[in-house]
């Protein structure tokens, strides 16, 4: 059961990040199907996409979440499921609701099997498609490389920020770096807008300070944390303590770093990429691709980077104005970068 997407009522200043999913990212080819997932929130947005995919004369199949079924979700519907066992390319452009990250790997899951080009393009915001949607994302990709070169063949990355942050995390040469700059390719589905390089660390200690933002649901109902960071500590990969004025969010954090053996484990040490970005804008999607560090905790996406563990929540969060070592190697003053 698929559903018609308003086209023609979407802000026109929207097309050229619409543009760059669809040709510079994706690259989809007259000759594919594609599976458009999207929801009541996220409709504008959705149909901007669409019109690329008309112009372009592909056969697509869009999906609105809430004709599917009630939210959140507590399944990804099948009907979605079964679309995209013949897709060769998906567009996931929705508002996480709580509860709804199981559903997310019910999709990635064939998405993985299937070796779709996978755009995850989740609290995708008009924002985003005026700032990190229109950025040069092949530029961006160039310096994803550099960096990429660099960092797999550190043994540890230090990174400080004026805030505090004073982080260490050690690496193993059993995981894989992967790189999501924004070209989307089969091997890697890759979130919209893109400029990450990111592995799961081997053991990572130290304070992190969050004046940026934190991740899931979490992010929507806090926003921009600069003036009411949480601070946190790591010990031997594990998440030791937690502050913040805002005591509400300190312990629906905990809460949640909390919710299986693995939930309060680094999965994911990332170094953000997409030089088109300014500003922390309170919504993880794009913030995470703010040149610097982020961590996540929980899900390791150990089917590409090697890790062996796993778990059922993923929770990032980003810190602002960081300088990196890598080894002996200075790629990062002050948040800019050196290479």
């Amino acid at each position: 059961m698929t559903t018609s997407l308003p086209l023609g009522t979407y802000d026109p200043a929207y097309t050229i990040g619409a543009n760059n999913a669809v040709n510079a990212c994706l690259r989809i080819q007259p000759n594919e199907k594609v599976t458009v997932i999207t929801d009541n929130a996220c409709l504008e947005i959705a149909a901007s996409l669409a019109a690329q995919l008309e112009e372009l004369g592909v056969v697509y199949h869009p999906f609105v979440l809430e004709d599917m079924a009630p939210r959140p979700l507590i399944d990804m519907p099948q009907p979605i499921l079964d679309d995209l066992e013949t897709s060769q390319v998906s567009i996931f452009a929705v508002q996480a609701q709580r509860n709804e990250l199981k559903t997310r790997m019910q999709m990635t899951e064939v998405v993985n099997r299937r070796h779709i080009r996978h755009a995850h393009m989740v609290n995708i915001e008009p924002r985003i498609m005026l700032e990190g949607m229109r950025a040069d994302f092949l530029e961006v990709d160039e310096l994803s490389k550099r960096v990429l070169a660099i960092v797999e063949k550190a043994k540890v990355i230090h990174a400080t920020t004026p805030a505090g942050t004073d982080i260490t995390a050690q690496l193993s040469p059993h995981y894989k770096w992967l790189k999501t700059s924004g070209i989307i390719s089969p091997n890697k589905w890759g979130n919209l807008p893109g400029g990450e390089v990111f592995t799961t660390p081997q053991e990572v200690n130290g304070v992190f300070v969050i004046d940026g933002v934190v991740g899931d649901y979490l992010c929507a109902k806090y926003g921009d944390l600069q003036a009411t960071p949480l601070t946190i500590r790591v010990v031997e990969n594990r998440l030791a303590e937690a502050h913040c004025i805002n005591k509400e969010l300190e312990q629906e954090f905990w809460a949640y770093c909390h919710t299986d053996e693995n939930s309060d484990r680094v999965g994911e040490f990332a170094i953000g990429t997409n030089i088109g970005l300014r500003d922390v804008i309170g919504n993880i999607l794009q913030d995470e691709k703010l040149p610097g560090i982020h961590i996540a905790f929980g899900n390791p996406y150990g089917l590409h980077t090697g890790a062996e563990w796993d778990s059922s929540t993923h929770i990032d969060v980003v810190g602002t104005q960081f300088s990196i070592w890598a080894d002996d190697i200075q790629i990062m003053q002050d948040g800019k970068f050196l290479v």
